[in-house]
């Protein structure tokens, strides 16, 4: 009867320090990436650097050589949208963070990337949306 008393109330001191513990890490679901190791037609991060794309000064990135050709001829993909100022972003000069499913976000600003990641909503997917429409501007998976 006592294990049952201590494992009880070990469990209602543990509970409430673990829901703390989770409330704080908000911000960490995103992280800022390279520019290097994402592919900007496809929107994923890779743990390596990618081929590099020089187009009209700028320097794009992507996974294979059809993702190569996608970024020399669409200046569409180029570009994506920032999810907290909804202003479009060239993909070369953008902030970018990867989320645990390594799709990307790309952003204009530190500032607007913190805002997002700290977002708790954002955090459950809403971004899905950003996702298909990359998909629909000819991405492949």
């Amino acid at each position: 009867m006592k294990k049952i008393i201590l494992t009880l109330i070990l469990a209602v001191i543990a509970v409430p320090a673990m829901a703390q513990d989770h409330s704080h890490s908000h911000d960490g679901w995103l992280k800022p990436i390279e520019a290097q190791f994402v592919c900007m037609v496809n929107n994923q991060s890779h743990g390596t650097p990618q081929i590099a794309v020089e187009v009209e000064g700028k320097t794009y990135y992507g996974c294979c050589p059809m993702c190569k050709a996608k970024l020399e001829k669409s200046s569409a993909i180029r570009t994506a949208i920032d999810p907290v100022s909804g202003n479009h972003v060239d993909k070369a000069e953008a902030v970018i963070g990867t989320g645990p499913d390594r799709t990307v976000y790309y952003f204009e600003s530190e500032e607007n990337l913190h805002s997002y990641a700290s977002d708790p909503v954002t955090e459950h997917g809403s971004a899905g949306g950003m996702k298909s429409l990359m998909m629909e501007e000819g991405a492949h998976p």
